[in-house]
Parts: structure tokens; sequence; C-alpha cells
């Protein structure tokens, strides 16, 4: 079915945290290209203006430059809004090994900041950008709801406690809050550059310029790479979701399993270029495998992810190949 069909009340006002970012910015680009209003705050620490900056003329777009550590600029940006879109955070494995402090202000009090202006606010739907990172050490194939392992990095603690605060909001005040767990989101607009880039842009921004990436590790690891639309799809399905269903944190992903080494191998063939790749020594805090199980998903918020990996790879590189 896809994101396009989904339907709100036409006065309904969508607040987008981490709207300059990534997956944010593609939020917002949806919900506008629907007809709703929507409010974007962003401190552009890790977003670009760049990613938004169409939208600026827009009557039904509003850009707030403030920061979700800032809970007064948070109530401000709550107030009259239906459904929040928290997907502000910072991401990255090693960068949370290396700053565990900033991590824990921004993607703990950050967001139990965003839910608490929620609840002041009386926002309908809390939706929060969680991880699969929270399944830390577990081995167990594919990764269901409630098999969690033990923690591997500060960035996987910050996710698993905003997922102990969205069950307690539920549960003590009556916010319906939903936490999506993202398993390996690639597309368009997706960061190619810094030492902290994700590895699909990085490879193809890499490969285009004739130079050899990096691979962490022995190209063995595997991963649910999710293209952006699905990842879109069940933000709008988590808005729309029955109030049985809040307080849980759901996998969002393909529901597929690929290698590394096969994911690079499948860049240089669309490319149309042969470079050997560099093996270096694996990441510490990684997780060896990832494949999401979204039966849960599935049942309570109605998630059928439109695109495999093969139709997202092929629309992300179309989208390198114009932009870069």
């Amino acid at each position: 079915m896809g994101f396009k069909d989904l339907k709100f009340d036409k006065d309904s006002v969508f607040l987008v945290t981490g709207g300059a970012g990534f997956i944010g910015s593609n939020i917002v680009e949806a919900l506008l290209d629907m007809g709703y209003t929507v409010r974007c705050m962003d401190n552009l620490s890790t977003g670009h203006i760049e990613n938004i900056e169409q939208h600026m003329d827009n009557p039904r777009f509003t850009f707030l430059k403030e920061d979700i550590r800032d809970l007064d600029a948070c109530l401000k940006a709550a107030e009259g809004v239906d459904y929040v879109m928290n997907e502000a955070a910072w991401g990255s494995v090693p960068r949370s090994i290396e700053m565990p402090l900033l991590y824990e202000e921004i993607n703990i009090r950050g967001t139990l900041n965003m839910m608490e202006a929620s609840r002041v606010c009386g926002v309908k739907k809390f939706v929060y950008a969680s991880s699969s990172s929270v399944y830390g050490d577990s081995t167990v194939l594919p990764k269901k709801e409630g098999g969690e392992g033990e923690l591997l990095s500060p960035y996987a603690l910050t996710k698993r406690t905003d997922e102990e605060y969205g069950k307690l909001y539920k549960s003590l005040y009556g916010l319906d809050t939903y936490g999506l767990r993202y398993f390996n989101v690639f597309g368009r607009r997706q960061d190619p550059n810094g030492a902290y880039a994700a590895v699909i842009p990085k490879f193809l921004k890499q490969l285009m310029a004739g130079e050899r990436p990096t691979i962490n590790g022995d190209g063995r690891q595997s991963r649910d790479f999710t293209y952006i639309d699905n990842v879109i799809e069940a933000n709008m399905r988590a808005c729309l979701a029955l109030s049985e269903a809040a307080g849980k944190a759901f996998n969002i992903g393909a529901g597929g399993r690929i290698y590394l080494i096969d994911v690079y191998k499948d860049l240089c063939e669309a490319l149309g270029c042969d470079i050997e790749p560099i093996f270096g020594p694996p990441r510490k805090g990684d997780i060896r495998d990832s494949n999401a199980d979204i039966s849960l998903a599935r049942q309570l918020l109605g998630y059928d992810p439109s695109y495999d990996f093969k139709a997202g790879i092929t629309l992300a590189i179309d989208w390198y190949r114009k932009n870069l």
C-alpha cells in the first residue's frame, strides 16, 4: 500500500524533531506532499538546512532552529501539535563510545524533554526513533522484541532507556508512545561525509570517486538494510495505530538479511566498477548479525514494507548519481 495512501484529518499538525536530518527530512517532505501542516525542529548539529530549504516558502511549513535539550523550546514546539515524530538524536555506535556524556544529554534527556512536552501539550501520539542496537550481543536471528541481549554501546543504552521511558509515559500518564527500532536505514539524503557516515552512502561516494572503501571486519557481518520509504510508512502507521498498541517498541526493517561484502559487490556492479576493498579491524560495539522479525509491527501497526533491498538500493544509487 505504501504511505501515500494513508489518511489523517486534513487539519492535522505534525512536529518532526531532527527534521533537517536524513530520516526527519524525508518524513517532513512526505507529510508536506500529502498536504499536512509540519513543524520542523532541528539545531542543525547533524542535520543540514539544505535538506529542508525547498520548503521554506511553503505556508504549511515552519522551521524552528531549537535544541531538544531545551525543555522550554520543546514545550513551545509541541503546542497545538497532534503528532510528534521524534527523530532528533545523535547516531553512530563508535562516536557514542567516544562521547557517552553527550549521548546521554541528547538521546535520553532530549527525548524525555520531548515526551514530557507532548504530555503537557496533549499530543495524540508520540512516535520516536529507537534502534536495532538494543539487541546487543544476542545471537538469535531473526531479532524479535523481547529477545534483547547485553548492550554493547552507550548509543544502544540511550535507545533502550528511551523505550523504558516510552513504556512509563504510557502506563503512568496515558501518552500514546510508539518506539520504532530502525534496522540500518538507507536512501536519499543520507550523508556520505565524515568519519561516522553510514556504510552505503560512504561506499557509494568512494566508489564513484574511484577510491578503495574500507570494510570494517571480514565483510561477513549481515544487516537488514531498510529503505527510507519503509521508515516513513512505519512512522505514519504508528501515528494511526490503536491506543492499545502504545507503550511498545517495534522492529522496523525489511525483514531480510544481506552480508556486507555482498552489498559492496552489488554497489560495484551497479556502478560498473571493479575496485578491491580494504579490510580493516572490526569496530568496537558493532552487532555482528542483524535481521528483523517484523511480525509485531505488521500485527499492531499494519506495517507492510513496500521496498526490499534490491528495489531500495536501485533508487538510492540513482539519487546519489544525480546528487553527489
